[in-house]
């Protein structure tokens, strides 16, 4: 029995969608399942264009970071046949084959079982990109940054990351100032929570002095590069900077005086290889507040043969929210 795949390969076409069966899946894994809904993020638009070097298998190879649905067989007693589960980072789609297949053979050490509540649908509208804004957040809480110390920033607020960001944010009390190059995102920003928004040309240049004026009492930045470095030197004293993404590249010119002078606290996010009992911590706050808002309005929902235009368009800086890939169409 044959399955669609998104697959790359070596060539002037480098990804496109083939007929796989059970036994062109990767041999390693206790669990095999059945992928209903996977999504796009700036991880996956790189491996799929092949603009990053983000793949570490063998090619052919099957990308896709995340992904959900259904156990169809499995040895581990803690995911049981017919369960629901979700699964994002520790390699797949990375270094092991990941979502972009209807059928997928897994490690369950990645695995989190759904949590009650939520849908594998919205699950994946979340994806790596909410699960990170979640850390995020946490850090920040568990940092101690009191939700009156003042604005907290989202750069990047248009993407997967900066929109959960606004929105988590602003669920948890913050007041969130977020920062795009979209005049026409306004409205879709305030939606999320926004109480004010400001042009990324504001903070992408760098910063002006080694401390600039103090303005921001946290934030939490997926661009990196010059609207990182205007941040830190802008923040104000025991402010708290969750580092999570790249977009603007991952070079930092910065200098020790906003941590040395001020206090200021920049954690970075890893979401990839987050530690199970706050993977699944995480999830079960994610589940409650998917049951609170509706998140439709983030996601733009594809198919798969749609996948590799639409990395593109991430690359591009042309999507707002999260792309949701579909997969229960597919042939099987």
């Amino acid at each position: 029995m044959s399955f669609k795949a998104l697959v790359i390969e070596d060539g002037p076409q480098r990804a496109h969608i083939r007929d796989l069966t059970r036994d062109d899946l990767p041999n390693s894994g206790d669990v095999l399942v059945r992928v209903d809904w996977s999504g796009i993020n700036y991880k996956d638009a790189l491996a799929v264009t092949g603009k990053g070097k983000i793949i570490r298998g063998d090619l052919p190879f099957v990308p896709g970071i995340d992904l959900a649905g259904t156990i169809l067989e499995s040895s581990n007693p803690e995911f049981p046949d017919g369960s629901s589960f979700v699964s994002t980072g520790w390699g797949v789609g990375e270094a092991t084959w990941g979502g972009y297949s209807r059928i997928q053979r897994l490690s369950s050490r990645g695995l989190v079982p759904l949590p009650e509540g939520l849908t594998t649908r919205d699950s994946m509208i979340i994806g790596t990109a909410g699960f990170t804004a979640m850390l995020s957040l946490q850090a920040i809480q568990t940092h101690g940054l009191p939700k009156n110390a003042g604005e907290i920033l989202v750069t990047g607020a248009t993407g997967g990351v900066g929109s959960f960001s606004v929105l988590l944010l602003s669920k948890a009390g913050y007041p969130v100032t977020a920062m795009t190059g979209k005049a026409a995102a306004h409205e879709y920003l305030r939606s999320l929570g926004a109480s004010e928004i400001i042009s990324r040309d504001v903070l992408s240049s760098g910063a002006h002095r080694p401390l600039d004026k103090a303005r921001w009492a946290g934030c939490i930045d997926s661009v990196g590069a010059g609207a990182l470095e205007a941040t830190l030197s802008q923040t104000m004293r025991h402010g708290v900077v969750a580092a999570c993404g790249l977009a603007a590249g991952p070079e930092l010119n910065t200098t020790v005086f906003p941590f040395i002078l001020r206090g200021v606290r920049l954690i970075g996010i890893d979401s990839n290889t987050c530690p199970h009992p706050e993977r699944r911590a995480a999830w079960k706050e994610l589940a409650i507040v998917a049951s609170e808002f509706d998140l439709t309005s983030l996601a733009t929902t594809i198919d798969l043969e749609a996948v590799p235009q639409a990395c593109e368009q991430i690359l591009a800086g042309g999507i707002q929210g999260r792309y949701l890939v579909d997969l229960r169409n597919t042939d099987l």
